[in-house]
């Protein structure tokens, strides 16, 4: 059924019957609409619903609708309502190819099951205090729903709270604050997703049996920059993603919470950050295996002046290993020992990272080294790294 533009969508929706296809033509359309009947609602990206400047502009109450191609214009501007682009708080609906813009909250899903986020462009205001804009797409107590290929760009954040067994697959997020936040949120998988620009990638709280894979996580930036962060979270598999050039690749604290709990971080590759791998108080029941340590300033920190030699680090490869490969096995003869003065005195007293990069500390770290009588502490060990490092270009061979 073809809809002219400037029809009334209310009335139009009301009296369709479940399961009619109502195709917009170009034009502009106006909210706010609720969408009571399982119908699909599609069209062009220049057929524009438009907000009347109160409220959620379209609402999904019914289960099995479909909203795509469509453009939506606008929303409420009250933080406290939730004024959104779009609203599903219904089960098996689908959200596809749609352009959100100049809206507070763009797409909400919230207590649905089984939704498809699909292909969508949330455009936020790019501008601004980053805690004063709206989350580009927001699950809440939503179960085995799939976000794949979105775009968010200058939001605030992509937030799973409460939600279980999704997959968020192939999206874009860039200059936001949190790429995507998991909190109370079990069993999700989060893979081949492209995290630049944000403050934070990824921030994993009080969540388990979460995937990670082939993500690429560069230039979280800032003093609270980081391409990973964990608290209170176990049971994660890290595996295949490019940490590039962040503040802090990934950030530990108290992570796995559980006693029986374990976290893996395999086969990923950590360059060009100020710190590869901070913990807080999560030296134990953690592996790093095969991964890549290249031209960070540190590779690990351990606040307050610990170590991380309890954590199981095996055939990881380091930029500054300076060890030999006698049997020609690709594995060094030597354990790696980091033991490095700077980063040390970096983890007890933060305020010297003033002085990062200067020749103060890197004075420091060839003293150590040239005279005993200043030993750092040792604060990892691998007892099989890997030989050579893989160069930053090869990444796009992954």
């Amino acid at each position: 059924m073809t809809v002219a533009a400037g029809t009334d969508l209310q009335a139009t929706v009301d009296g369709a019957e479940d399961g009619t296809a109502l195709c917009l033509e170009p034009g502009s359309y106006y909210g706010p609409l609720i969408l009571t009947k399982s119908v699909e609602l599609w069209g062009p990206r220049d057929a524009v619903i438009r907000s009347s400047g109160e409220g959620t502009t379209i609402e999904i109450e019914t289960d099995g609708a479909a909203l795509s191609g469509v453009t939506v214009d606008g929303s409420g501007g009250r933080f406290d309502t939730l004024d959104a682009a779009v609203h599903v708080v219904a089960d098996d609906n689908r959200v596809e190819g749609v352009r959100v813009q100049n809206a507070a909250f763009g797409l909400l899903i919230e207590k649905a099951n089984r939704a498809t986020i699909l292909n969508n462009v949330v455009q936020g205001p790019d501008e601004g205090p980053l805690g004063l804009r709206g989350d580009g797409i927001r699950l809440w107590e939503t179960r085995d729903s799939e976000v794949r290929g979105n775009q968010v760009i200058g939001c605030r954040d992509m937030v799973v709270w409460y939600s279980s067994n999704n997959r968020i697959v192939a999206n874009t997020v860039v200059r936001s604050r949190y790429g995507t936040h998991f909190m109370y949120s079990h069993g999700n998988q989060v893979e081949g997703n492209q995290y630049i620009d944000n403050v934070v990638g990824i921030f994993i709280m009080y969540s388990r049996n979460l995937v990670l894979r082939d993500n690429l996580l560069a230039r979280s930036s800032g003093p609270g920059g980081m391409g990973l962060g964990i608290k209170e979270s176990g049971n994660l598999t890290v595996s295949d993603n490019a940490f590039i050039a962040n503040t802090k690749g990934v950030y530990m604290d108290t992570a796995p919470l559980e006693p029986d709990d374990f976290n893996t971080f395999e086969n990923n590759a950590f360059f060009h950050s100020e710190v590869a791998v901070l913990m807080h108080s999560s030296a134990r029941r953690n592996a790093f295996l095969g991964n890549q340590f290249v031209s960070n300033h540190s590779q690990l920190q351990v606040e307050g002046g610990g170590h991380a030699l309890e954590v199981d680090w095996n055939g990881n490869s380091f930029d500054d290993y300076a060890g030999y490969d006698m049997d020609r096995d690709g594995f060094g003869d030597i354990p790696y020992e980091l033991r490095r003065l700077s980063s040390q005195l970096e983890s007890t007293y933060p305020q010297l990272q003033f002085f990062r990069g200067a020749i103060t500390l890197e004075l420091l770290d060839a003293i150590s080294s040239l005279f005993p009588m200043v030993d750092p502490q040792t604060t990892l060990i691998d007892s099989r790294p890997r030989m050579g490092a893989m160069e930053p270009e090869a990444l796009d061979a992954r």
